[in-house]
């Protein structure tokens, strides 16, 4: 099996465009945002504690997911974003790894990430990485990183 390289980025890599297409045909929209969010400026994952991240396989972008306050809730709780794998590198543990990534990253800076998904695949998906059901009228999953002290 190959091995998954996932690093921070700060630009967006050139090959978002072959991911942003494939997700589209998904029915996927969120890469499109993605994209033009970055372009505008509204979103580069660059606050305190934000980061986007790319997942590559043999040099080739497989996958991209973000991290940044959540802005339906405190400040020390982090959202995830814009989460995607292609389709032909599901099922090697790629999304899995991109996740952990980001929750390490997380940890540095948040309480608690949270995240919404309309999926009954990336739900499952989200909760077989540890992330809890939320009934919210902005998330549907979260996962606690650190307890506060009682």
């Amino acid at each position: 099996m190959q091995q998954v390289e996932i690093k921070q980025v700060t630009v967006l890599p050139q090959q978002i465009l072959a991911l942003e297409k494939e997700a589209t045909l998904e029915g996927f929209r969120f890469l499109t945002r993605l994209i033009t969010e970055w372009n505008t400026g509204e979103n580069r994952f660059d606050a305190p504690g934000e980061c986007l991240m790319a997942a590559y396989l043999s040099g080739s972008l497989v996958g991209v997911g973000g991290l940044s306050i959540d802005p339906y809730a405190q400040e020390d709780i982090g959202r995830l974003r814009r989460v995607y794998v292609s389709g032909s590198s599901r099922g090697q543990n790629i999304g899995r790894s991109l996740v952990n990534q980001l929750l390490e990253y997380a940890a540095g800076r948040f309480r608690v990430v949270r995240l919404s998904t309309d999926t009954s695949s990336g739900a499952a998906f989200y909760v077989s990485c540890g992330f809890q059901l939320l009934n919210d009228d902005h998330a549907t999953h979260m996962k606690i990183l650190t307890d506060t002290p009682s």
